[in-house]
This record gives structure tokens, sequence and C-alpha cells, in this order.
């Protein structure tokens, strides 16, 4: 017969036998080798970075070679109006990687090479050359932007003693309103006003300034000489809305101002003027063209 304290130390000690061997059990299904994972290898792991950095440099100097082809070769040759070749014709090239390891790079560097190096390889390739063409579009080593209106644009009118501003003062958009108060013409000297503003200089522009009124076109001539003399009078201007004067020219000395004469007591209708902008840029000749509308009406401001 067995008494309790001999049955309570024999089912401890088999218990113990069961839970130690558990843990073994647990411990061999935990490791790598029972998991499928391979063994790491500290030579194959150097090997392997080696050939990632290659890599890199690989596509670095591959996607700096056709950025330079594209803006010093085939951007000189090519239209603006087809210029969307110049971007798609690059990035065309990704489906050569691939191609170029396996020609350029070893043996022992190609081993190591994948789905995820091609993948990464097309990123790095996209994203430098367009990096690197937004730099060689832009000044200094290019410009291929014309000449824009640094701020808005107007019409004054001068009697000889005052210029008068319209009620609006000035516009970005492409229609301005004079309201004559019952008038059927537009009193005095009317004066197109406005201010070009360029990423390298915008007195290299050639500005070519029309204005057609039924049917009838004709090329009006800028003369600076009306802002440079009569800057003071232009910046002290009135205008019925009492608002305050605008600031053609905001980036000082780095806009050019124009003074364009459209002409004397000009008549109640719609006046087009078309302004068109020709710069030479690198490579291209860059052009620009604003359609603006000076509705002159008898109707009062209400």
């Amino acid at each position: 017969m067995v008494d309790l304290s001999t049955a309570m130390t024999a089912a401890q000690g088999e218990r113990r036998q069961r839970t130690q061997g558990g843990d073994k059990e647990k411990k061999v299904r935990r490791t790598g080798r029972n998991l499928g994972i391979e063994a790491f290898d500290p030579v194959k792991h150097v090997q392997k970075e080696k050939a990632d950095t290659a890599s890199m440099w690989l596509v670095l100097g591959f996607s700096l070679t056709v950025t330079l082809l594209m803006r010093y070769v085939l951007m000189d040759s090519t239209d603006p109006e087809n210029s969307k070749i110049l971007y798609i014709l690059p990035l065309t090239c990704i489906f050569l990687i691939p191609t170029l390891h396996r020609t350029v790079m070893p043996e022992r560097f190609v081993e190591h090479y994948g789905g995820g190096t091609w993948f990464k390889s097309a990123f790095l390739h996209t994203f430098t050359f367009l990096a690197l063409s937004f730099l060689l579009v832009n000044p200094p080593f290019g410009d291929i932007a014309a000449p824009e209106l640094a701020s808005k644009w107007t019409v004054v009118t001068d009697d000889g003693e005052d210029i008068t501003y319209p009620h609006a003062m000035a516009t970005s958009s492409s229609t301005l309103t004079w309201y004559t108060d019952g008038s059927p013409i537009l009193a005095g000297e009317a004066w197109l006003l406005f201010g070009l503003m360029d990423n390298v200089n915008s007195d290299g522009a050639i500005v070519e300034v029309t204005r057609e009124y039924q049917a009838n076109e004709t090329i009006r001539e800028d003369n600076i000489s009306y802002w440079t003399t009569n800057a003071e009078r232009i910046a002290n201007g009135t205008s019925l809305s009492n608002k305050s004067i605008p600031n053609l020219t905001p980036h000082g000395d780095l806009d050019q101002p124009f003074s364009v004469y459209l002409g004397s007591d000009l008549e109640e209708g719609t006046h087009e003027i078309v302004v068109r902008i020709i710069e030479q840029g690198d490579p291209w000749e860059n052009k620009q063209v604003y359609r603006w509308n000076l509705i002159v009406t008898s109707e009062s401001k209400v």
C-alpha cells in the first residue's frame, strides 16, 4: 500500500519530466532550420551588399548619361511641340537596366540580382533622371520658359494732368472693364501698363502688342519713357473706387515695366489686346501669348 506522500512525490516527478520534455520539443520546433529559415552566412551577406552598392552606382551613372544625352543631344533637335518624347524615351530606358547589369557586372555580383534589384533600380533611375533634367533645363544651365506677367495689368487714362485708373484698378484675368459713367468714349489717352518677370532676364525678350477693335487691328509700340517719366503720377493715380494703387512690378528691378499707348478717346465696346512675347532661350525659342479684353462701357459701376 502506497501512502499519500509517496503518491504525490511520484506525481510531481512525472509532471516535471513531462514538462521538460515539452520544453525540449518546443525548442526544437522554434529553430530556424525546422522553420525553413536559411542560416545567416556573413560572407554571402557581404557579397550581396557589395553587389547592391555596385548596382546603385551603375544606375546613377546610367541615369546621368541618359539625362546628358537628352539635354544636349536630343533636346537641341526636338521641336518644343514634341517635347513629350524627351521624357518618354529616357524613362523607357528602364527596360535596359537588367541587360546592362548582366553585361557590365561580374558574375559574382550578377548572381545576387533579382526582381527586387530591378524594382529598386527602376525607381532610382526614374527619380534621378527627373531631378537631373529639372536641373539642366533651368538657369544657369538652360532656359525653356518665356517671360510671364509679373503681377497684374491695367489700362489707365491720362488727360495731361491726372492719371485715372479703372474701378477694378488692375486685374490678372483676361478682362478689364472701364465704366465711363454715361460717356460714349474713354476720354483721354489710354495706356496699357504691365510688368514682365523672367527667371533669367525679361529685358532680352521681344514684346509685340496689338489692339483690335471692330475688325481693325493696329500694332502698338512700347514706350518705356512714358513709365519712367510719369512714374510718380502712375504711383499717385486716382480712381472712383478709392482702392490702393496696384504694384505692377512687385519684384522691383527684376521686373521689366511696359507702357503701351493704345489710343485717345477709345470708343465704347470691346478692345482685344494681344501681347506676344518671344525670347531666345536655351536651347529653344520661348514664346508666350496673352489675350486681354478691354471693355469700355457707358454704364456706371453700382
